[in-house]
């Protein structure tokens, strides 16, 4: 349930490319009132491994990483923690060849770097910086303070966007030992599936890879299957599903985005959709590249998202702002990771209740996966 929403958010709402008085104190109150972490923070898409691979060091804080591709770094461990996040999915991504010029052509060359990005994980967790969540009991306990929860080595469940580094259905049980738990099959169209700007079905090969992965007790991520892709593999798994990293078509037209309809039938299996905090996907296309996006455009996704559900507990946050974006292209009040427990200030003035905000910040994503990953 939401509670009547605050002046300076009504106006911020009103006047998104204005950064008035009153919104300015609300985000300067923000990053005071969070210096210490009050709930579970969890960003379910960040692309750590794969921004090592372009030559971040996303050991070292944001403000300390080279830009790259013109994009100020935003995400590093240091701001995660200090952030209070205690858990995110990190990914494996195999850009294609025709992607920057830099990727996979063969399924043998996806692995390859899908295997690179792996080592890098292992990597981090041998130095002491991050910990596998491979089951229900890696999670941060429920009576475990938030601050406790997020002052040790980063929690993260390996997600692979796009299963393009499966070279067959026989490669997801030795996935599944390396600690995969969350598979998108598509990125973009590629072998098992349309994905984004490529419309199509499953192929043969995805769909046994599909099965495969309801064999291993994969959770499948459809953030981005093509319209076609989305449906089938409802139809065709019993897995639980998640949309990772995506927004509301009703807002930003297009297939990169959800329908109402496929907002309900994610939450039809009990699953949780994270907000994307890309400003494509977070602007109306008559206001992109026309003004910043600011909280306001994250918090009027959140509402759609809520009245089209019915209420707040499949809401989550999946930032993605670290997916090939800079500082420029995500809302204005945040520079980093570090500030992502401004989100929970913007909720609560926007009329979202305590219990709603902890959910959104958190909450869902931990329900969600203590019933979705493996008991041991």
């Amino acid at each position: 349930m939401r509670k009547q929403p605050g002046a300076a958010l009504r106006c911020a709402a009103l006047c998104p490319g204005v950064a008035s008085t009153q919104t300015r104190a609300i985000d300067n109150a923000a990053r005071r009132s969070h210096d210490v972490p009050r709930m579970f923070i969890v960003d379910a898409h960040l692309d750590l491994a794969y921004n090592v691979m372009r030559g971040r060091d996303v050991t070292r804080p944001a403000a300390e990483q080279p830009a790259v591709d013109n994009e100020i770094a935003t995400v590093g461990l240091p701001d995660l923690r200090r952030g209070g996040v205690a858990l995110v999915c990190a990914t494996i991504f195999c850009p294609p060849r025709n992607y920057k010029n830099r990727g996979y052509t063969t399924a043998d060359e996806a692995r390859a770097i899908a295997m690179e990005q792996l080592t890098w994980y292992r990597r981090q967790v041998d130095d002491g910086r991050m910990n596998f969540v491979v089951s229900r009991g890696d999670l941060p306990a429920e009576t475990e303070p938030p601050a406790s929860a997020a002052a040790g080595p980063l929690r993260f469940i390996l997600l692979m966007e796009g299963a393009d580094a499966f070279r067959g259905a026989g490669d997801v049980a030795e996935w599944y030992e390396h600690g995969l738990r969350i598979v998108g099959l598509a990125w973009r169209k590629n072998r098992m599936a349309g994905g984004t700007g490529h419309p199509g079905p499953l192929t043969d090969e995805g769909r046994a890879i599909a099965r495969a992965c309801d064999r291993a007790g994969i959770i499948h991520d459809m953030s981005h299957l093509a319209e076609e892709s989305f449906w089938e593999l409802l139809y065709l798994s019993s897995a639980p599903v998640i949309a990772s990293h995506s927004n509301c078509r009703k807002i930003v037209p297009g297939d990169r985005q959800l329908s109402d309809e496929m907002i309900r039938a994610i939450v039809q299996r009990d699953g949780v959709i994270g907000l994307n905090f890309y400003d494509e996907f977070l602007l109306p296309p008559e206001q992109y590249k026309k003004r910043r996006c600011r909280m306001g455009d994250v918090i009027a996704h959140a509402k759609h998202m809520t009245d089209v559900i019915g209420d707040a507990r499949h809401v989550a946050l999946g930032t993605d702002m670290d997916g090939g974006v800079g500082r420029d292209d995500i809302p204005f009040e945040m520079t980093s990771a570090a500030d992502l427990p401004v989100v929970a200030d913007h909720l609560s003035a926007a009329g979202f209740s305590d219990a709603d905000v902890r959910g959104i910040m958190g909450g869902n994503w931990l329900r969600f996966f203590r019933r979705a990953l493996p008991g041991t």
